[in-house]
């Protein structure tokens, strides 16, 4: 039986995927879709922002698990999907900000790639200015372009993927069991980074819902 959690959940971020929602399959779909697809109509709709400013400060006042009952199941590449993935995210960095900001500034070091521009962090980013980070990322994705919030959230993601497999390689001879959690997360942060990205092209394309 899963652990049974206090409002606001605080996750440790490893183990911030292991959520469950409800129990039929069909209505979490329903559900799923279109409390996503309302939520982001009614929100974008709202042009002082203050809409997209409580969804942003939802979970730390809430926690996650009303958002995990709604979206937590959706298949990766949909817009529930999306949205909880975002949110997955924002929990993770929140919950640990400073590990957080030890694999992002490793994975910006190390990436061969434009990842870190497109994310947008600070260089060096300390655990702050990645919590801001995150929050500004997610209030685009309600407030501004959805495709380059989920852009942007991906690269974020193989930033952090790039960072965890660096530590991991660091650790693998004198902590095997650590080693072996951080590539269990630059696995996650990975599968992330390719679902976020889909999304983004299906957002583009009309076709996420």
């Amino acid at each position: 039986m899963p652990e049974q959690h206090h409002r606001p959940v605080r996750r440790p971020s490893s183990a911030f995927d292991n959520i469950v929602g409800t129990h039929d399959p069909a209505e979490e779909t329903r559900v799923a879709h279109a409390t996503a697809s309302a939520l982001l109509t009614r929100v974008r709709a709202d042009e002082s922002g203050m809409s997209a400013d409580r969804l942003v400060a939802f979970t730390s006042e809430h926690g996650i698990d009303e958002i995990a009952e709604l979206w937590s199941k959706a298949a990766p590449r949909t817009l529930p999907g999306a949205l909880w993935r975002l949110y997955l995210l924002q929990l993770a960095i929140h919950s640990d900000s400073e590990t957080s900001a030890l694999l992002y500034e490793r994975g910006r070091v190390e990436l061969p790639s434009v990842d870190a521009a497109i994310a947008g962090a600070p260089v060096p980013a300390n655990p702050d200015e990645l919590v801001a980070l995150i929050d500004t990322i997610l209030r685009g994705a309600f407030r501004g372009d959805f495709a380059v919030a989920l852009e942007r959230a991906a690269a974020f993601c193989r930033v952090q993927a790039s960072g965890a497999t660096h530590l991991a390689d660091d650790y693998e001879s004198t902590e095997p069991g650590r080693a072996s959690d951080l590539t269990t997360r630059a696995f996650r942060l990975s599968s992330y980074a390719q679902d976020l990205s889909a999304a983004s092209t299906l957002w583009r394309s009309g076709t996420l819902s």
